[in-house]
């Protein structure tokens, strides 16, 4: 399977400037999961930009 990372940029809504797996979805997805946290894309706007990914975090913001 090919890397869609150019479509993939178009919608991914990370804004941590610094970030190496960008519009890698596969790669990014195993990073938070390794470090407990879930990724940009599950996150509402506001929160996304926190950089908090943790799970806490997610149910805060789904709870709202």
């Amino acid at each position: 399977m090919d890397c869609k990372q150019p479509k993939n940029l178009k919608s991914c809504p990370c804004t941590y400037p610094g970030c190496s797996r960008k519009g890698i979805c596969c790669e990014c997805i195993k990073h938070h999961r390794e470090n407990g946290e879930l990724p940009a894309c599950c996150f509402p706007k506001e929160v996304e930009k926190t950089y908090d990914r943790s799970v806490e975090r997610f149910i805060q913001a789904m709870q709202k």
